[in-house]
Formats: C-alpha cells, sequence, structure tokens
C-alpha cells in the first residue's frame, strides 16, 4: 500500500503544479491553455478523489465485516461506527466534486 502511495504522490504534485498557471491572468492566445487546464485539473482531482475515496470505503467496510465474522455478537456495535466512518468518507469524495465543479464554472 505504502509503495503505491509513493508512485501516486508525484503524479498528484505534478497536477497541482499543472494546475497553478490556472490563476494566472489571461494574455491573448493563453486563454484557451489555461481554460484546458482547469478542466484537466478538475477532472484529475475528481478522479484521485473518487480512487482514494472508494479505496478507503471498502478497506473500512472490510475491517467492519472482518470484525463481524469473527464475532457476530458484535454486529451492532460496528454497524453504526462503520456507516459513519463510510458517510466521512463519501463526505470528502463530494467536498472534491464541488471544488471541481467549481473550477469547471470557472471557465
Amino acid at each position: 500500500m505504502l509503495k503505491r502511495i509513493w508512485t501516486v504522490a508525484p503524479v498528484a504534485i505534478l497536477a497541482l503544479m499543472v494546475a497553478a498557471p490556472a490563476l494566472a491572468q489571461e494574455h491573448g492566445g493563453e486563454g484557451l491553455a489555461v481554460r484546458g487546464l482547469l478542466a484537466f485539473s478538475a477532472g484529475f482531482a475528481i478522479a484521485i478523489a473518487a480512487a482514494f475515496g472508494a479505496l478507503g470505503q471498502s478497506k473500512g467496510l472490510a475491517a467492519a465485516l472482518e470484525g463481524i465474522a469473527r464475532n457476530p455478537a458484535a454486529s451492532g456495535k460496528l454497524v453504526t461506527p462503520m456507516i459513519i466512518g463510510l458517510a466521512m468518507i463519501e463526505s470528502l469524495v463530494i467536498y472534491a466534486l464541488v471544488i471541481a465543479l467549481m473550477i469547471v464554472l470557472k471557465l
């Protein structure tokens, strides 16, 4: 898992560096390039958020189900925190979607 993060981290940093010109003022023909970078950064942001959100949800759900499988009597104590955790992870993905929509609507 740690290897996967170290391979994705440089790509994420590169995407942030590419998105930096989005805040620059438009001059002449550069507007089209900036709009393309804005669209790319919005799509990349939501893709990363969705991928890692799904990864986090699957790990959390797998851990909860493994706990229930080991001790079925504890299912009542595990279901509520699991659902709250899944909702928190999903809210972060929705937050990334809102930011991506804000970037796209800036076009």
